[in-house]
């Protein structure tokens, strides 16, 4: 079997965005949108509309976000498109907070190791494409956040961001089993994965790499220098690819990351993932430098 092919390039710009999603050769069509983390009041390491700007651009995209579960700026829509318009989203692009209004979309997960069904924000079969810019670095929960975070927990709902943290029970949404927890998210992305048929590519930015999400208010500074940008049609070898380059560093900062991802079993939801098929944790690395 073929491996997955994975780009990258160390230089962090938005042209090398722009560079390596054409070094894809995929054509994203019809209404495109684009998945990102539009990050919560408070926190310093976003990546900002300014550096996104580029590759929106390109594939003429519409920014989509949904609602969270957790208290916050971003948890009910009217307070979530404030800060869409305070964190300068709304000044260069058009912004879709896909669950504003009910009800969800359902989608089946029929071979889920863990939950049979994900809900996500309604508005995302307005879309015929989508382009998955996820910014990598720690989670407090998830153990690290990439690709697969952002198609699983960025695309649900507000309810369906609670069902997957309670592995199908949205009240046990802090208290579920956490292998889980980790599984629903594997099976989650499953879901959007074929929902777009393969219409859909991933971009990985390693900046900024806190052992903190960009939902936390008060995160922690990057504890890693920035290694690079990423690029792939496979969501598991990208997050995989990700994974081993903080593992593989020799920064002083390493070895913070890695027990962040270790003490939360991050790397189980890649192995969930893998063993639903959706993509592979065999890649091939092409450095476009």
């Amino acid at each position: 079997m073929e491996k997955s092919k994975v780009y990258f390039t160390s230089k962090i710009t938005p042209e090398s965005v722009v560079e390596i999603f054409e070094k894809l050769g995929v054509e994203l069509k019809g209404n495109v949108a684009v998945k990102l983390h539009s990050g919560e009041k408070g926190n310093q390491n976003y990546i900002r509309p300014e550096f996104v700007k580029a590759i929106v651009d390109k594939v003429n995209g519409t920014v989509v976000e949904c609602n969270t579960a957790y208290e916050g700026e971003r948890n009910v829509t009217e307070k979530h498109k404030k800060l869409m318009d305070d964190h300068g989203w709304t000044k260069y692009f058009n912004v879709d907070i896909m669950d504003a209004e009910g009800p969800d979309l359902e989608l089946d997960i029929p071979n889920g190791k863990t939950i049979n069904k994900n809900y996500v924000g309604k508005n995302i079969t307005n879309y015929d494409s989508m382009l998955v810019l996820s910014h990598f670095k720690g989670h407090p929960m998830g153990g690290y956040g990439g690709a697969l975070k952002q198609l699983s927990i960025g695309c649900a709902s507000a309810y369906g961001k609670a069902y997957i943290h309670g592995a199908g029970d949205p009240e046990a949404l802090w208290t579920a089993d956490h292998d889980k927890f980790l599984e629903s998210m594997a099976d989650a992305a499953e879901s959007v994965v074929e929902l777009f048929k393969g219409n859909i590519v991933y971009i990985n930015v390693m900046c900024n790499m806190s052992v903190d999400c960009d939902c936390c208010a008060i995160a922690e500074d990057p504890c890693m220098n920035d290694i690079g940008v990423l690029a792939s049609v496979d969501p598991i070898a990208i997050d995989q690819a990700c994974i081993d380059f903080v593992y593989n560093s020799k920064d002083a900062g390493r070895d913070h990351l890695v027990e962040r991802i270790q003490s939360r079993n991050g790397v189980h939801t890649i192995e969930a993932a893998a063993e639903l098929e959706y993509g592979s944790r065999d890649y091939e690395l092409i450095n476009i430098d």
